[in-house]
């Protein structure tokens, strides 16, 4: 169902490269995209980068690997603000001259000293319009320019919170450039939405402020007015503010942690949205069909780390070990990487247990290395060393002989106890207390190797 069927669907996602893409700009650039594609409209990529003393190309190669690697790839070029400067300077130039915009002179210090006294007398601090009616300003001085904003009730309708009010005799006249060429972020904004035939601004609820103000500034250049819908913020499980430790967590960072795309996009679009059926787990595909902003809800979003790598485990668990071992190049050693249909093998056998790619390099090494362990993990309970010795000679015999058929093996198990068997088995194979099973590692190593193993560990335990 095409939710705005009066004009074409056409989103943004506007990200400063003053650092990199976090997941709470990610989350957004999400939701505009899914709306995008369900509305057949297109998802538009513009950079913010008029503050040339904070904008670093390395936060912009950033945010476009970042916005690709999750999948959500940008409908037409990329416009960046800095190549859009003669485009400002005529409608900062068009406020001035009809006299919906005034240069502005006052110091950092006289604005403060305003400030203050304001708030001295209990009054929201907002300027008191000192330089609205300059007669032949100098403009040698240091100045800005500030927009006439009326005051008056400005009411919007917000598609996610409904009719929203605004007084803005409370917000005073704003300044909207430094200079005729570097206008701030409400007037850059709304000249690029106008430009770029913006029909929907989807963002996070700290922008509601500025909404007003970009709708008087709309109607001051004759702009149409775009709908709005304001995302809500990310929480922590406590519904407290979400901490700088997680959203200034880039997404470059969950990728080098071993995260995958998929499972980051499933994670950030249950972040405030709610689908009509009852399940966690989603593809892009699917998210697309099923998303819309009317199942966005008010409220926070909870954050929830464990949830995020319970869905990492669930994609890895169902991905083919073909394509695990396709991602893990710069999370194993090279060397392991050359040996891909053994690893390939090792994938097939260990994958329910790894939660991220990362987790791969410490619970696989025991494939391409000897395991060190000591000779007392051998032991299951209470089983005397005695018992495990016999036990692990026998199984020892039903290796050499059996060739592949682990019948033995388990009636071996069956008569002698299960644990006293397989336990020692296990970590005489892998050294390790938790691991695959033993004959899953076995059909792994092979039977040379796994006789190797249980070899030392017969040693092991005659030496102990």
């Amino acid at each position: 169902m095409i939710e705005n069927p009066k004009k074409e669907v056409r989103v943004r996602i506007a990200p400063s490269p003053t650092g990199p893409l976090h997941l709470g700009t990610a989350r957004t650039a999400l939701f505009n995209w899914l709306f995008a594609k369900n509305q057949g409209g297109k998802f538009i990529l513009r950079i913010e980068d008029t503050d040339l003393e904070r904008s670093d190309p390395k936060y912009e190669k950033d945010i476009l690997e970042g916005l690709q690697w999750l999948g959500l790839n940008w409908d037409e070029e990329i416009y960046r603000q800095s190549e859009r400067l003669d485009i400002y300077e005529k409608y900062i130039k068009k406020l001035l001259e009809e006299d919906r915009a005034y240069y502005c002179f006052c110091t950092k210090e006289e604005l403060e000293v305003e400030k203050q006294a304001m708030l001295s007398q209990g009054l929201a601090p907002k300027y008191s319009g000192k330089c609205r009616h300059p007669k032949n300003p100098d403009l040698s001085r240091p100045s800005v320019v500030r927009f006439k904003m009326p005051e008056t009730e400005v009411v919007f309708n917000d598609l996610i919170r409904g009719k929203v009010k605004f007084n803005t005799g409370l917000i005073g006249d704003i300044v909207i450039a430094k200079d005729l060429r570097t206008p701030l972020y409400n007037l850059a904004a709304v000249i690029d939405d106008f430009e770029m035939r913006i029909s929907h601004v989807i963002r996070g609820e700290d922008h509601i402020p500025n909404t007003p103000k970009q709708i008087f500034l709309q109607k001051a250049l004759e702009f149409p007015e775009p709908l709005y819908a304001h995302l809500p913020l990310i929480l922590s499980p406590d519904r407290s503010k979400l901490s700088k430790r997680y959203l200034e967590t880039s997404v470059s960072d969950y990728r080098e942690e071993g995260y995958l795309a998929e499972a980051l996009i499933n994670f950030l679009a249950l972040l405030g949205w709610h689908p009509e059926e009852d399940r966690e787990m989603f593809n892009l595909e699917e998210l697309i069909k099923e998303f819309s902003l009317k199942r966005v809800q008010k409220g926070g979003a909870i954050f929830n780390l464990e949830k995020l790598d319970w869905l990492n485990g669930q994609y890895m668990m169902r991905s083919e070990p073909e394509e695990l071992i396709d991602r893990l190049t710069g999370f194993v050693p090279q060397e392991w990487l050359e040996k891909r249909e053994f690893l390939i093998k090792i994938a097939g056998i260990e994958k329910e247990r790894v939660k991220k790619l990362t987790d791969f390099p410490k619970l696989i090494s025991f494939f391409f290395e000897l395991p060190d362990y000591p000779a007392n993990l051998l032991i299951w309970d209470k089983t005397p060393k005695e018992n495990i010795l016999e036990n692990l000679q026998l199984v020892f015999s039903a290796v050499r002989e059996a060739g592949g058929d682990n019948s033995k093996i388990m009636a071996l198990a069956e008569t002698r106890g299960r644990g006293e068997v397989l336990w020692p088995l296990r970590v005489a194979l892998s050294g390790q207390v938790a691991s695959p099973g033993p004959l899953e590692i076995m059909e792994v190593l092979g039977q040379k190797e796994s006789l190797k193993r249980i070899e030392i560990a017969i040693s092991k335990l005659e030496f102990r």
